[in-house]
């Protein structure tokens, strides 16, 4: 596994938790281990190494950095905002401080399960987003048999979100059907009565004896999983009579520990999806190889790029945070219909790989093709919608052309790149193959400003000439040529007589020197005016 960088490390825990103070050789240097200040004990050498000031005062902190350097690590954490900056940039040696009010121990676990995460996950059963890794997922359900057996009662962890994160195994105690639903679906059953108890719970700071529900169900004995203030999920216990005396003790204690595994599986879980998103942006750009990328990031098959972005016109005043709203949004979405799922922003814009694989029960490519477009188009449609009632802002979307896999996936990105460009209030969504017109003429289009040769001819001669003597020689050549040199057609587009439209046609040919009758100066006309002059008979 790669080392992670101290960016890396600051893109998991986040600024809630640990804010950079100082950071004199970059973001880009690697963080091998975290340790823990002992004042009795003089440091190791720790190269790569992060040192927690534990005991020390920020503003005293000054000999910790200095030894911290000596040591050859690469960054000191202090609690407070007022640490040695100056000391830090003169050693060489980042300096970071500790927000909030999280202990140090588990600032100590979520840094250690950073360093130590790798790039895969694993999804457990019916988590959905909540993925942990299967070491950590074993963690969990060995907790709520330790909590279910000193407790007294079978015991269940959940995320904020009511899904089921692990659950006890113990023989012999007291189960309802609630509890039985609940592991069955990997999601406590809804119901206003559950929704009530909820909200007693989460507003509590220990633990709460909770009335059953209905006939048939039993008693609960449920709290809250926090650490620094921020919910992580809550702990319920049945309780089926026999719960130990100390059975509300207990379960505080296994909420503590709950609260620094759960830390542990986020950090892992959030440096896994920070490496999967550098390398799905590298991928996307070409940089990364496909062969080793693919099953990093589970892709596998034919896929296409679908592209997100915020309508070009709206007047954002916080643009880049609009954009990582989008991306939450998409990534929801994606995972909701694919599971694991690869998205990332870039430049503003939110790229996915949508799956294409084979449609059971097809006859052949044009089934299969229909299907995937069906439900592309399903989701990309869907995302606009949620987005823009979310963010309230107008949101477009691109579906680049289905490739065989990921080596081809930059071409699908350059599809959905130029479908961007020609997306409006009125075609909010589409495929390049929608637009395909469109989207040659846009590349044409830039493709005659790059060259010289391409850009020159008779064209530049009509719109000079239209500048300089006040006359309509360009509208009415282009309104001529879109009606395939129809003079009633191109008249009615002017909406003047047919004998002025030819007048104007053959004062063109005289001041500017233009030949109509060539068919081939007439579709390089035609394609200059539209391309490079913009011009359109229907829009004239």
């Amino acid at each position: 596994m790669d080392v992670p960088t101290l960016g890396d490390l600051l893109d998991v825990v986040g600024d809630s938790a640990l804010r950079l103070r100082a950071a004199p050789a970059g973001l880009a240097v690697p963080v091998a281990e975290v340790l823990l200040y002992d004042a009795g004990a003089p440091l190791p050498a720790a190269p790569d190494g992060l040192l927690l000031a534990v005991g020390v005062r920020a503003s005293a902190a000054g000999a910790v950095v200095r030894a911290a350097a000596r040591a050859g690590m690469a960054g000191v954490v202090v609690r407070g905002a007022d640490g040695p900056v100056g000391e830090a940039e003169t050693h060489g040696v980042a300096l970071l401080s500790l927000e909030g009010d999280m202990p140090w121990h588990e600032a100590h676990l979520l840094l250690v399960s950073a360093v130590g995460a790798g790039p895969g996950e694993f999804t457990g059963p019916g988590t959905g987003t909540a993925a942990v890794s299967a070491s950590e997922l074993g963690d969990l359900f060995a907790l709520a048999d330790a909590i279910a057996t000193a407790v007294g009662g079978a015991t269940a962890m959940e995320d904020p979100r009511q899904r089921l994160l692990a659950y006890s195994t113990v023989a012999g105690q007291a189960l309802d059907e609630d509890r039985r639903q609940g592991i069955l679906g990997r999601q406590v059953p809804a119901s206003a009565e559950n929704t009530e108890q909820y909200r007693v719970m989460f507003a509590a700071d220990h633990p709460v004896r909770l009335p059953a529900l209905g006939k048939g169900d039993l008693p609960r004995l449920a709290m809250p999983v926090r650490a620094g203030g921020e919910t992580l999920g809550s702990i319920w216990v049945v309780d089926g009579g026999m719960l130990a005396a100390d059975a509300e003790e207990t379960l505080a204690q296994g909420a503590s520990t709950a609260a620094l595994l759960l830390l542990r599986a986020r950090a892992a879980r959030e440096l896994a999806r920070h490496h999967n998103s550098d390398l799905l942006r590298r991928l996307l750009e070409g940089t990364a190889e496909a062969a080793t990328a693919a099953p990093r990031l589970g892709i596998d098959g034919a896929l296409r790029v679908a592209a997100f972005a915020l309508d070009a016109a709206a007047d954002l005043p916080d643009a880049e945070r609009t954009a990582l709203r989008l991306l939450d949004v998409v990534r929801l979405q994606c995972e909701a219909r694919y599971g694991r799922h690869a998205c990332v922003l870039v430049d503003g814009v939110v790229y996915a790989l949508l799956p294409a694989p084979e449609a059971p029960g097809g006859t052949g490519p044009e089934p299969r093709r229909r299907t995937h477009e069906q439900r592309h188009r399903a989701l990309a449609e869907d995302i606009v919608r949620r987005a823009g009632r979310a963010l309230r802002i107008p949101v477009r979307a691109a579906l680049g052309a289905v490739v065989p896999g990921v080596s081809a996936v930059t071409a699908s990105r350059a599809d959905a790149d130029l479908v961007l460009r020609v997306l409006d209030e009125q075609l909010p969504v589409a495929s390049v193959d929608e637009v395909r017109p469109r989207v040659t003429l846009l590349r044409l289009t830039q493709l005659m400003g790059e060259r010289r040769e391409l850009n020159e001819g008779a064209w530049r001669r009509v719109m000079a000439y239209d500048e300089a003597h006040g006359t309509e020689y360009a509208r009415t050549l282009i309104c001529y040529l879109d009606a395939g040199c129809d003079m009633a057609g191109a008249a009615r587009l002017l909406a003047v007589h047919p004998n002025t439209c030819r007048y104007r046609l053959r004062q063109a040919r005289q001041h500017v020197g233009i030949d109509l009758d060539d068919p081939d100066e007439r579709l390089v006309l035609w394609l200059q005016l539209r391309a490079l002059a913009g011009l359109t008979g229907a829009s004239s």
